[in-house]
C-alpha cells in the first residue's frame, strides 16, 4: 500500500510539473486548422495589387522630395509601401528571383529595403579572404539580377550600407574581435569610417549588367541608407560608450571596447580644449573633479547626466551631436559630390523611444527623408526567449503611432522602415491594419514592413515560422494585399489639424536628460493622446501649437478625420475602427464591444480578431461589385506550446503554419441595390477555396458565416 501511495504522490507530481506545458499546447492546438501557403500557385490569387505599381521602375527619372513628401519625377505623389529583405534573403537564387519579384508585386509592394547585406550571416564579403574589403561576386551578381527583376515590375530598392558589419583581422581595425558591430565607434574612429567610404565606393559604383546602370545612377534605387539603428548620442545616453572589453557580449548593443572609449575620451578633451574658453573649462574639470592637466571624464548614462552640472552637461552634448554631424556630414559628400549618387539619402533612423530622439533627427536633416523604427512589444532573446504578450488596442498611449508620432519633421519625408508584431505575439492581426490607417491619417510617406523572409524556400525546407519573418504568415499576409489596396489608393482622410513641438537649440539639449517617464516625446504638456486626434510633427526652427491639446481620458479617441476610432476601456478589451467609403476595419476584442460601423458589423465567436472589409473594384463599398474581407485572429506553428504564463515557448513548433479561424458570422450593411451577394472562401495564397456560397439576407444586411472552410479572406461579389 506505501508503495502505491508513494507511485500515486510521483505520478502526481510529474503531472503537475507538466500542466503548465499541457495547457499551452491545448489552449495553441485548440480549434486551430493548417493553414499554409501554396507559392507554386501563387499567381492565382483573387487580389492582384500589381496594377498600382509603375513599371519599369525609375522609368521617367529619379524619386524626389517636394515640400515634405515624396514625388514621382512629373510631381505626383509617391507612397512606399514595402518589406525588408535581410541577410542571405537579400540573394536569392536566380530561378527564385522573379518568382519572389512577382510575388511581391501581387502585394503591392513598391519598393524593398535591402537589410544586414553586410553581416556574416549574408557571405556579401569575399570568404575565401580574411577582411571585409571585397565583394564576392556570386553573391554581387545574384543582388544584381534581382534588384532588375524588382525593376522590371516596378518596385524600388533601397540600399543600406553599414548594418551589422562585423570585422576581420585583415581589416585593419583595431580590437577587431572584440567590436561586434561598432556602434558609435562607426562616427569617430577613422578606420571605421575609411572602411564604411569604401563599401560605399565599391557597391555605388558597381554597374549592374542586368540594368546598365551603376547602382548611383540607378533610377530604380529611390533611396541609400547611411547606418542602421545607430547614433552616437543614443549609446551616450544608454551609457555604451564607457569601455567595457567583452569577446563574448552583445555585437549590437553592446559598450564599446576600452581602446575605444579611450580614443573617444582624448577626442573630447581635445575638443574642450579647442572649443570651451578657459574659464568654463576650469569650472568643467571642478565639477567633475579633474585637476589642471588630467583629462575630463566623459559622463556615463542618464544617472551621471541628471548630477552633472549645465555647462558640463551643455559641452559634452555638444561634443557628441557634433561628432554625429561630421560623419554624416561627411557621407553626404562622398554619396553625392565624390560618387555622385542621384537617389534620395537617409541617414538612420529613430529607433529608441526610451530616450529623446531630437538630437539625433536634427542630425538626419542633412539627408532627404527622416525614418523611424518601431515594434510593439520586442521581444528579449537574452538570456532567453521571453514576449510580454499583450494586445495593443488595451494600450493604446503606448501604441506604434505614439511611438513614430515623436519623429516627423515639419517639412521633410517620414518613412518607418521597420516595424511589425514580432511573432509569436498572439494578437498579431492587430498590427498591419492600425498603422496602415494612422499612417494614412498622418500623411506619412511610407512603411517597410519587418521582414518578408524567403518564402519559397521557407515552404519547401518546411521551416516553421520565426520572429520577424511574415512572409509564410497567413494573416499578416493576406492583410499586406487588403490593407496594401487602402493604403495606395489613400481611402482614408489625412488629419485636419496638425500639431507642431519647437525646439531650441537649449531644449533639445535638455531633452536628453529627461527622466524616461517623459517617453517618448519628452516634451512637458505634450499628451500622448494627440497623435490619435491630430497629425504630429516637430519643428526646429518654428514654434509650437500652443497650448497643446489637452488629454483625453474618455473611453474614445477620434481621429479628427472622423474616420479611426480608438475605443479603450478598463475592462482591458478596446477596439480600434476605420470607417471610410472604400474600407471599413474592426480590430480587437470585437465579440467583446458589439461596436460597427457603416458596412461593416460582426458577430464572431472569437475573443480577439481583425476584420478588414475593402473594395477590389476601387469604388466605394456601398456601390462596389466585388470587395474582398480579410477576418484574422491567431496564427502558430504545429505543436508549438505557450507556457502558463503566455510569456515563453517551450516548443517553438514547426511547419505548416496552424490558424484560428474566425468563426460566427459577418454583416454587411449599405450595399445599395444589391440583390444577391456571394462568398468566396480563399486559401492562404488567394486563389479559391471550396464552394462559392450565398450571403443570407435580412433586410438591407447581408449575414455572412465564416470559418466554415477554415480561412483567413474571403472574396465577396455583390450582384445588383
Amino acid at each position: 500500500m506505501n508503495h502505491r501511495r508513494n507511485l500515486q504522490i510521483v505520478y502526481a507530481a510529474i503531472a503537475l510539473a507538466f500542466l503548465p506545458v499541457l495547457r499551452g499546447l491545448l489552449h495553441a492546438t485548440d480549434a486551430t486548422v493548417p493553414f499554409a501557403i501554396d507559392w507554386d500557385k501563387a499567381a492565382e490569387s483573387a487580389v492582384d495589387l500589381s496594377s498600382f505599381l509603375d513599371a519599369p521602375a525609375g522609368k521617367d527619372g529619379f524619386i524626389r522630395v517636394e515640400k515634405d513628401h515624396l514625388v514621382r519625377p512629373d510631381g505626383k505623389r509617391f507612397r512606399i509601401w514595402g518589406v525588408n529583405l535581410t541577410g542571405p534573403n537579400c540573394f536569392p537564387a536566380k530561378e527564385d528571383a522573379p518568382l519572389i519579384a512577382a510575388d511581391l508585386a501581387r502585394y503591392g509592394v513598391n519598393c524593398v529595403r535591402f537589410h544586414h547585406m553586410d553581416s556574416r550571416r549574408a557571405g556579401f564579403f569575399d570568404p575565401a579572404r580574411d577582411d571585409t574589403r571585397r565583394l564576392d561576386p556570386e553573391k554581387l551578381d545574384r543582388l544584381d539580377f534581382f534588384v532588375a527583376e524588382l525593376k522590371k515590375r516596378g518596385i524600388y530598392t533601397n540600399l543600406n550600407l553599414n548594418v551589422s558589419r562585423q570585422y576581420k583581422k585583415g581589416d585593419g581595425v583595431r580590437d577587431y574581435h572584440l567590436l561586434g558591430y561598432g556602434k558609435g565607434a562607426t562616427y569617430f574612429n577613422e578606420r571605421l569610417i575609411e572602411l564604411q567610404h569604401e563599401y560605399a565606393r565599391q557597391l555605388l559604383t558597381h554597374r549592374n549588367p542586368y540594368t546598365g546602370s551603376d547602382y548611383c545612377n540607378e533610377p530604380a534605387v529611390l533611396c541609400v541608407e547611411m547606418v542602421n539603428e545607430n547614433s552616437l548620442v543614443e549609446a551616450w545616453i544608454s551609457g555604451r560608450l564607457a569601455g567595457k572589453d567583452d569577446p563574448k557580449g552583445d555585437a549590437s548593443w553592446g559598450p564599446l571596447p576600452v581602446s575605444y572609449a579611450n580614443e573617444l575620451t582624448e577626442q573630447y578633451n581635445a575638443w574642450l580644449a579647442k572649443n570651451i574658453a578657459p574659464d568654463v573649462l576650469a569650472r568643467i574639470r571642478e565639477s567633475a573633479g579633474v585637476k589642471e592637466g588630467q583629462p575630463v571624464p566623459r559622463l556615463n548614462g542618464r544617472a551621471e547626466m541628471a548630477k552633472a552640472s549645465r555647462e558640463r552637461f551643455f559641452a559634452e552634448a555638444r561634443f557628441i551631436m557634433e561628432k554625429e554631424q561630421l560623419f554624416f556630414d561627411g557621407m553626404k559628400k562622398l554619396l553625392r559630390e565624390e560618387l555622385g549618387v542621384k537617389s534620395l539619402l537617409v541617414g538612420s533612423s529613430d529607433h529608441n523611444d526610451s530616450i529623446s530622439g531630437y538630437p539625433h533627427i536634427l542630425a538626419n536633416m542633412t539627408f532627404d527623408i527622416i525614418d523611424g523604427h518601431g515594434y510593439w512589444e520586442h521581444p528579449r532573446t537574452r538570456p532567453s526567449f521571453w514576449l510580454k504578450n499583450t494586445a495593443m488596442v488595451n494600450d493604446p498611449f503606448d501604441c506604434t503611432v505614439i511611438q513614430f508620432a515623436r519623429t516627423p519633421v515639419v517639412g521633410r519625408p517620414f518613412t518607418i522602415s521597420e516595424v511589425n508584431h514580432p511573432f509569436p505575439n498572439e494578437y498579431a492581426c492587430e498590427g498591419i491594419p492600425i498603422l496602415t490607417a494612422y499612417t494614412l491619417f498622418h500623411d506619412w510617406d511610407g512603411i517597410y514592413w519587418f521582414t518578408f523572409g524567403a518564402p519559397r524556400e521557407a515552404a519547401r525546407t518546411q521551416q516553421g515560422l520565426a520572429t520577424f519573418d511574415f512572409s509564410n504568415d497567413p494573416v499578416k499576409l493576406s492583410q499586406l494585399a487588403v490593407c496594401g489596396l487602402m493604403f495606395h489608393r489613400q481611402d482614408l482622410a489625412a488629419a485636419k489639424r496638425m500639431i507642431v513641438r519647437a525646439y531650441t537649440p537649449d531644449d533639445l539639449i535638455e531633452s536628453i536628460r529627461m527622466p524616461q517617464a517623459e517617453r517618448p516625446f519628452f516634451t512637458k504638456g505634450f499628451s500622448r493622446t494627440t497623435p490619435l486626434q491630430y497629425a504630429v510633427r516637430l519643428s526646429f526652427g518654428g514654434q509650437s501649437t500652443l497650448p497643446f491639446p489637452e488629454h483625453t481620458s474618455g473611453p474614445v479617441i477620434r481621429a479628427d478625420s472622423g474616420q479611426i476610432a480608438w475605443y479603450n476601456d478598463e475592462q482591458k478589451k478596446g477596439l480600434v475602427t476605420v470607417d471610410s467609403a472604400k474600407t471599413q476595419v474592426l480590430v480587437g476584442f470585437v465579440k467583446h464591444r458589439r461596436i460597427s460601423v457603416t458596412h461593416l458589423a460582426a458577430e464572431v465567436d472569437n475573443d480577439f480578431c481583425a476584420l478588414v472589409l475593402t473594395s477590389l473594384d476601387g469604388k466605394p463599398i456601398a456601390q462596389s461589385s466585388q470587395l474582398v474581407l480579410s477576418a484574422g485572429a491567431k496564427v502558430a506553428n504545429s505543436g508549438m506550446t505557450w507556457s502558463d504564463d503566455r510569456h515563453t515557448l517551450p516548443e517553438w513548433g514547426k511547419w505548416p503554419p496552424i490558424i484560428e479561424p474566425v468563426t460566427g458570422a459577418v454583416i454587411l450593411r449599405g450595399l445599395e441595390g444589391a440583390k444577391s451577394v456571394t462568398v468566396q472562401p480563399l486559401a492562404a495564397e488567394g486563389r479559391p477555396l471550396g464552394e462559392t456560397r450565398a450571403a443570407g439576407r435580412s433586410g438591407a444586411n447581408w449575414r455572412i458565416p465564416v470559418g466554415n472552410p477554415p480561412t483567413v479572406w474571403y472574396a465577396v461579389r455583390v450582384d445588383r
